[in-house]
C-alpha cells in the first residue's frame, strides 16, 4: 500500500497565488520530502479520472490553495481523499504585506521567500503524519 502523502496544489493558471501553491508543492515533493510524498495534479481529481482518483481516494492528503474559493481541498475531498491539512497560500502571502512577488509566470526573491515558507508548512505536516 502506498504510505505517501499526496500533495495537491490548486491549479490558478493566471492567478499569482495559483503559482506559488504549485511551487510551494513542487518543492516539497522533490526537494524536501520525496520519500514521503508525491503531488497529485487537480485537473485530473476535477474531470474524474479513475487512475487519479485511486491514488487519492481513502489516501491522506494535503492541499495548498491559492484563494478563498479553496478548490482544491473540496475537490479532494469530494473523490475520497482524507485532506489532513489544507495550507493556503494567503496565510503566509499576508505576512508578507506590500509584496506584489512579480507575475503570475514569474516570482521574485519575496516570493520564492513565501514559497519557500509554504514548502517548510507542507514539510512538517507531512513529518506529522508519517
Amino acid at each position: 500500500m502506498d504510505k505517501k502523502v499526496k500533495v495537491v496544489p490548486c491549479s490558478g493558471i493566471g492567478k499569482v497565488f495559483g503559482l506559488m501553491a504549485r511551487e510551494a508543492a513542487l518543492k516539497t515533493v522533490i526537494e524536501l520530502c520525496p520519500e514521503k510524498s508525491e503531488t497529485v495534479c487537480l485537473a485530473y481529481i476535477v474531470t474524474g479520472d479513475k487512475e487519479v482518483k485511486g491514488k487519492i481516494e481513502g489516501f491522506d492528503c494535503i492541499t495548498v490553495d491559492g484563494c478563498p474559493k479553496m478548490c482544491a481541498s473540496k475537490n479532494v475531498s469530494a473523490a475520497g481523499g482524507i485532506v489532513k491539512e489544507d495550507i493556503k497560500v494567503l496565510d503566509t502571502v499576508k505576512d508578507h504585506k506590500g509584496k506584489k512577488f512579480v507575475s503570475p509566470t514569474v516570482l521574485d526573491a519575496d516570493g520564492e521567500l513565501v514559497i519557500s515558507e509554504i514548502a517548510k508548512k507542507i514539510k512538517e505536516r507531512i513529518i506529522g503524519i508519517n
